[in-house]
């Protein structure tokens, strides 16, 4: 029998985060031609060089967060990331432009009006494990660490730090394929679903390594009182009380594997740079010549 070919790698990037930081970490001196802010734009291109030049990926895909307020998770539950201000047009405009810049590098770019950086990031993994790819995810988010199989990583790129899905238990308390499971359970204020009433990340890890799933937990949430944890009693009822909440949330808390993603290239590869544009982009931005001489040698053109 021929030996199996080795997984092919595919970079992942949760763009949004790194704009976001991005934008509250570098300083506002950095203006475009028009005397628009650039700071987030600056701070993204010096991440998204140092990961280019650090790995050389050729199959790699961007993805941002277009589903502000029209993600198919507020048609669920209307009150979904309700707590979060409107991006501010001064960052919305950053956006644009850090898309831009990707596709000019020739990077594949994945943005949708419905879905969620996270389910263009879970249905492009999923597409690709049977073409022979693993996943390295480049982001912090724990949400993301649902999506980790046997030879996927994620990456906290600031904090030089990688793990695989054994290292998700040690990191969360709980299993990578529990991490949905387990933030319907304790609640996500960041994108503002409640959990059910009194259950902690202890108690919630607690649950799932002895009942293995939601599902489970609540077909047999009559043995959560007999459990050796503090307020056992109380959890059960709420359990009960809160059955169909637990089951809403975890809709919320569940990475789609199915969002609509067109005109990337087969298997995300790298496409050619565009010189022109990444030449007008540079001007209009007013990159320094130190990042116009490191993007074009990270787009593979002529110094």
């Amino acid at each position: 029998m021929p030996e199996p070919q080795p997984l092919r790698t595919l970079y992942l990037v949760d763009a949004s985060l790194y704009i976001f930081r991005a934008w509250h970490s570098m300083p506002d001196e950095f203006q475009d031609a028009d005397g628009w802010p650039t700071n987030a734009v600056h701070g993204f291109a010096r991440f998204l060089l140092d990961l280019l030049e650090k790995e050389r990926p050729q199959h790699i895909a961007i993805a941002f967060d277009e589903a502000l307020d029209s993600c198919f998770r507020n048609r669920i539950y209307a009150a979904y990331k309700a707590n979060r201000e409107p991006a501010p047009e001064e960052l919305r405009r950053q956006f644009t432009h850090c898309k831009a810049l990707c596709a000019a590098l020739g990077l594949n770019v994945l943005a949708h009006g419905e879905y969620e950086a996270d389910d263009l990031i879970g249905t492009a993994l999923h597409g690709a494990r049977p073409q022979g790819f693993r996943g390295v995810i480049v982001s912090a988010d724990k949400d993301l660490s649902q999506l980790l199989m046997d030879h996927d990583e994620q990456w906290d790129f600031a904090r030089g730090q990688r793990w695989g899905s054994a290292g998700v238990k040690a990191r969360h308390g709980v299993e990578a394929r529990q991490i949905a499971d387990y933030l319907a359970l304790t609640g996500d204020a960041v994108d503002n679903i409640p959990g059910v009433t009194g259950i902690g990340a202890k108690s919630a890890a607690i649950l799932l390594a002895h009942f293995g799933d939601l599902d489970t937990l609540l077909a047999r949430v009559d043995e959560v009182q007999f459990l050796r944890m503090r307020g056992a009693a109380t959890l059960a009822l709420r359990l009960r009380e809160q059955r169909e909440h637990a089951l809403l949330w975890r809709q919320l808390t569940t990475i789609a594997l199915d969002a609509p993603l067109e005109g990337i290239e087969p298997g995300y590869t790298r496409a050619a740079a565009d010189d022109g544009t990444l030449a007008g982009l540079s001007d209009a931005l007013r990159f320094g010549p130190m990042t116009r001489r490191r993007l074009r040698v990270a787009a593979g053109l002529k110094e």
